[in-house]
């Protein structure tokens, strides 16, 4: 079989995913190509279109996170829970779905600081589709708390009514042991390293990784903390894609080896 892969969202043109899949099917043994597409609004028809014809299975980035979830016939249990797909596969004419980047983070979080977010104390910037994942898999990885800080108040509601031990932004913690930030390049800047709780012992991860150092992100090393962009993410997430769909293991070190 030789794979049609791909990545859709919208900006596409600065997406790393295609050398991701190339070396991953090279790292297989497998035959395939992998494409950028760009769909700038959500479009459930067009991406449901996209499957089987076009693509056997694609990587899905913002805008489209929410409306992939709702073009599958079935998801695995995380998507089901937070309502967010980032991997679509076509299998026997159906569209499956799943999400990766939660426990992608947190393979990225020990591979990258040899850090587990049992019982840290954690604050996010940003309540969409990323910060759900992320928040998701903390949240199963006994966090002690997760604080929220988000621009829309009924995504921060949906995730402090789902979890215990996810909190709002009035949520006072004496320490963070870990920060990181899902807003997009394009948001409003959020709070740097001003935050109270904040010390040299914090870890900070923006999951962005253009600029790969952004202001937010350097103003956590200028007080001295480890601190990382969204590389280790977006390759430790697409290793879990990949050994998804093909029911092989792909190393997610091998990957980001080939972007940073």
């Amino acid at each position: 079989m030789r794979w049609r892969l791909g990545v859709v969202g919208y900006p596409i043109d600065h997406s790393l995913t295609p050398q991701l899949h190339d070396k991953a099917l090279a790292l297989c043994g497998l035959q395939g190509t992998s494409e950028r597409v760009a769909m700038p609004d959500a479009d459930r028809t067009e991406l449901r279109a996209l499957m089987g014809e076009h693509f056997d299975a694609l990587s899905v980035t913002m805008p489209l996170k929410e409306a992939a979830a709702t073009i599958c016939d079935a998801r695995d249990a995380v998507s089901t829970r937070i309502g967010v797909v980032n991997s679509l596969l076509w299998r026997d004419g159906h569209v499956q779905g799943a999400c990766t980047d939660g426990r992608g983070f947190l393979d990225a979080l020990f591979a990258q600081f040899h850090a587990t977010p049992t019982q840290m104390n954690v604050l996010v910037h940003g309540a969409g589709g990323a910060a759900r994942g992320i928040v998701d898999a903390l949240v199963h990885a006994n966090v002690g708390a997760v604080v929220i800080h988000g621009r829309t108040p009924a995504n921060v509601e949906r995730m402090t009514n789902a979890y215990d031990h996810v909190f709002d932004a009035d949520h006072q913690v004496d320490h963070f042991d870990l920060v990181v930030n899902t807003q997009p390049v394009h948001a409003p800047a959020p709070f740097g390293a001003e935050v109270a709780g904040v010390d040299a012992e914090t870890i900070a991860v923006d999951i962005t990784y253009e600029p790969r150092m952004s202001p937010w992100r350097q103003s956590y090393e200028d007080l001295g903390c480890r601190s990382a962009n969204g590389l280790g993410l977006l390759a430790y997430q697409a290793a879990l894609q990949m050994r998804w769909w093909w029911d092989l293991d792909v190393d997610g070190a091998k990957l980001l080896e080939v972007i940073a």
